[in-house]
């Protein structure tokens, strides 16, 4: 099995804690590299020299042996394959981090919200003499945004039934769990019970923090040109969507009258999609002269 949140990829691998920390304003280098590794990679062919990802971090301020040590540790989690090409040594996406970042893809930039009701509901039961694979199937849902409805049970929205179904597969933890997709037909209020299946409050403050502390960046950029300053705008790119990554894999995507109001969670998208906007293409343009 390997060692690979949902998020890890374009997520954390550092944290698979609840929505606490999801906005923490620090930025690991290990967490900086595993956005660049998630972001450009898959465009190498899938595979990257460690001196490439040297200079690739340099304007984010990650240097040299930070680089290395956390490569080192991706290759453990088996996220990261060593692979020399030529007389290059470097490394590839293993087939498994491949399958998760196409997950992210969809999570971090496609930001699938419910309009329907439906839901997908994981049940598992795992024998006590194997805790470890039990508290694995916990991280992963955790993970992918589900709640918690009692021991054994979890739930999300429908659309992230293939994710769910993706991701344990990809674990090998599918043969502890069921699957379904269905509608809430018992009555009941379903907002009430939502905001104990999640910890709502948390998470909007995630999304507060994160509005509070990106919201001049964009207004520096707006007034600058990104594509006179590459570099520049490569950093800040980095550090943002590291910083943001976390936030819609522990967001399920509830439909909106499930939600408190104001949901500041509809903000934050708003400015993390402004920022991409104005530093994906100069920022790209960094990692083609590298």
């Amino acid at each position: 099995m390997v060692d690979f949140d949902g998020s890890d990829m374009m997520g954390d691998v550092d944290s698979v804690d609840g929505a606490e920390d999801l906005a923490d304003r620090s930025l690991p280098p290990r967490s900086l590299i595993v956005t660049v590794v998630g972001l450009y990679v898959r465009e190498f062919g899938g595979w990257v020299s460690v001196s490439s990802l040297i200079r690739l971090l340099e304007p984010v301020g990650v240097d040299a042996p930070a680089v290395r040590s956390a490569v080192s540790r991706l290759k453990r989690r088996g996220i990261l394959v060593a692979e020399k090409r030529g007389t290059t040594a470097g490394y590839a996406l293993s087939d498994v981090a491949q399958d998760i970042l196409a997950i992210g893809d969809r999570r971090i930039f496609a930001r699938p919200v419910a309009i329907e009701e439906d839901w997908t509901m994981v049940v598992f039961s795992v024998p006590e003499s194997e805790r470890r694979s039990r508290h694995a199937l916990r991280t992963r849902l955790s993970g992918l945004g589900f709640g918690n409805v009692t021991s054994g049970v979890w739930i999300a929205p429908a659309h992230l039934a293939q994710d769910c179904a993706t991701a344990l597969a990809g674990d090998g933890l599918d043969a502890y769990a069921d699957v379904f997709v269905g509608a809430h037909l018992a009555s009941g209020d379903i907002a009430r019970q939502v905001s104990q299946w999640w910890d709502l409050e948390a998470l909007g403050a995630a999304y507060v923090r994160f509005f509070a502390q990106y919201e001049a960046l964009r207004e520096t950029w707006n007034e600058a040109s990104p594509a006179e300053h590459p570099g520049a705008a490569f950093a800040d790119y980095v550090r943002v969507l590291t910083a943001w990554r976390r936030l819609p894999y522990r967001d399920p995507g509830l439909p909106a009258h499930l939600l408190p109001q104001p949901w500041p969670g509809e903000r934050a998208t708003a400015l993390f999609a402004d920022l991409r906007a104005l530093l994906e293409r100069p920022a790209h343009s960094f990692v083609d002269q590298v």
